[in-house]
């Protein structure tokens, strides 16, 4: 194992562990011990949801934050809700999944060249974090982000993930001002030569898919821009090394 996947791992475990938040922590606990009548027979997960993925993922996506019932249940990020029904099934589409379907985090599912991580750990009452709990959450991504040494694109889904993850390259002086970047669907941003190509991107919730702001062939022409992206730069490396 290299050494940066002991690490990767490690700290996973210690975001499951975590207990920085009262009300995010007595909130998942709660809905773990009530259950949803759908799932009944479910043991919810209850805890902080860890990232995964490919450690030498080229493609690193960000979301929000778990759903109640369904990271929450299964204890793996966009598993067991409509947001994952259709964010696993672009995927696959698109070349970054081994399966089209994630179930629970026990059904086979693998990521190819892709990590999954979220803004915030743990599911918040109505999809709504506080200020304090993104920051205190935020170390966890930051980590993250050191560790994963082969990203070449991040998309970040929704504009909280998106201005989070500006906020980390703002704090570190690797971006002035977070206005410079607006966020709209399927937007490339060339932040700086030696960082990461950023594609914002709506979130795959039921409140944009529902009511068609996203539609399937939007969300899969963020992950086709990707992929030719990690290609494109790829190519260019292999020509100045050469």
């Amino acid at each position: 194992m290299h050494p940066d996947e002991a690490t990767l791992a490690e700290l996973q475990a210690q975001v499951i562990a975590c207990e920085r938040c009262e009300r995010l922590r007595s909130y998942c606990a709660a809905i773990a011990r009530t259950k949803k009548k759908a799932w009944r027979d479910w043991e919810y997960w209850g805890r902080p949801v860890p990232s995964f993925g490919d450690p030498q993922a080229r493609l690193l996506i960000i979301g929000l934050a778990p759903a109640a019932h369904g990271a929450n249940r299964t204890g793996r990020m966009f598993t067991g809700d409509r947001s994952g029904d259709l964010l696993y099934r672009v995927l696959y589409r698109t070349g970054f999944a081994s399966q089209p379907e994630s179930r629970s985090r026990e059904d086979g599912l693998e990521l190819r060249d892709a990590y999954i991580t979220a803004a915030v750990r743990c599911a918040p009452p109505a999809n709504r974090p506080t200020r304090e709990e993104i920051a205190r959450c935020r170390e966890y991504l930051e980590r993250e982000l050191d560790l994963l040494a082969n990203v070449k694109v991040v998309v970040a889904l929704g504009r909280l993930a998106f201005d989070v993850y500006l906020s980390v390259l703002r704090d570190r002086r690797l971006v002035r001002r977070r206005s410079a970047f607006p966020f709209a669907h399927n937007r490339e941003h060339r932040i700086a030569p030696e960082l990461p190509v950023l594609i914002s991107s709506y979130h795959p919730s039921q409140q944009n898919t529902l009511t068609g702001r996203l539609t399937e062939a939007m969300f899969t022409a963020v992950f086709r821009r990707a992929h030719r992206l990690i290609e494109r730069q790829d190519a260019g490396d292999r020509a100045t090394a050469s």
